[in-house]
């Protein structure tokens, strides 16, 4: 009986609860569905060569920031991500192990900056591991508080 009373208070007083915001509870943030979607075909199809996530404090959503073409590099992708504020970033990195063989693997970046907002800092940082689990098949994982924390060389040391 209290249980009923308790969830029918909770459906009238707080007004509708849409299921993306339930769903990170956490920190309160969605997912837009694009994101997801990008993902896959950067994982399947190999569309894409990275992809920028940015969160929209306003409106408590992740989205995409920006796609990269499969024919750009490393350094076109780190010239992407703004100097004074955070950003979450996928990139498939193809190497070549010692034994000759062409292998890729997907890296997950959170990119906080020292010089970002404190606010801004804590969103990302509430947010990254539900965000992660949204996009399935992540190998790797970096966070970088600035740019010589995810340099090629500390990349192609992790994916080997």
């Amino acid at each position: 009986m209290h249980r009923q009373r308790y969830e029918a208070s909770r459906s009238t007083k707080g007004g509708v609860f849409s299921a993306a915001a339930m769903a990170n509870s956490a920190s309160g943030i969605a997912v837009d569905d694009d994101c997801k979607l990008k993902f896959l075909e950067l994982k399947a199809k190999r569309n894409f060569r990275f992809i920028v996530f940015k969160l929209d404090e306003k409106a408590l959503q992740i989205t995409v920031d920006r796609l990269g073409n499969p024919e750009e590099s490393y350094d076109d992708f780190t010239a992407c991500l703004p100097p004074n504020e955070c950003r979450y970033a996928v990139y498939d990195f193809d190497f070549i192990t010692d034994e000759n063989c062409q292998k890729s693997k997907i890296f997950f970046i959170a990119w906080s900056p020292d010089t970002s907002r404190v606010r801004s800092k804590m969103l990302y940082a509430s947010s990254k591991d539900r965000f992660k689990r949204e996009l399935d098949g992540i190998q790797l994982e970096l966070q970088a508080t600035d740019p010589s924390e995810m340099s090629l060389d500390i990349v192609k040391g992790r994916a080997l």
